[in-house]
């Protein structure tokens, strides 16, 4: 099974790296795991939000490129589905079960996520009504993507 994170901009910070490294490490044993990353766009401040959307239109396109033609995708917005930990490890065991064994993650830049991608996704999910820089999103993913793991192997994990 592959799982695959799609995300705009490169992560800097080395603790962030050090965190995806370790759950890296983590998800090894379960699935194949694949972090890709695609260039941000500048965004001037004040921008019209004629140029925000060409913003999020580039960016979206270059994260379509990514994305295979069979992967289930799963949109991280702050429009999406809330779920508990159970919940989302419940999903994706139905996937799983589904035959969908290659899972794509998608996180956008800072203005979020294209039409073009709200519509490819086949599950929007909210972690949070609030907005997180999205370097910390991806380390949160990973946490909560080892935790369903963990959950559906029976296996323990904190609560």
């Amino acid at each position: 099974m592959t799982l695959r994170v799609c995300a705009v901009g490169k992560i800097k910070e080395k603790f962030f790296k050090e965190a995806l490294s370790e759950y890296g490490k983590r998800l090894f044993k379960y699935c194949k795991l694949e972090m890709i990353e695609v260039a941000d766009e500048k965004t001037r401040e004040g921008a019209s939000s004629l140029e925000e959307q060409m913003v999020l239109d580039k960016e979206g396109k270059r994260l379509m490129e990514k994305i295979p033609e069979r992967s289930f995708v799963i949109a991280l917005a702050i429009k999406g589905k809330e779920m508990d930990s159970p919940e989302l490890a419940k999903n994706m065991e139905k996937l799983f079960l589904e035959g969908k064994s290659d899972i794509t993650f998608v996180i956008g830049g800072s203005l979020g996520l294209s039409e073009e991608l709200y519509q490819r996704a086949d599950l929007l999910l909210s972690f949070s009504r609030m907005t997180f820089p999205h370097q910390l999103m991806r380390v949160i993913l990973l946490e909560q993507i080892y935790r369903s793991f963990r959950i559906n192997s029976g296996e323990p994990y904190h609560k």
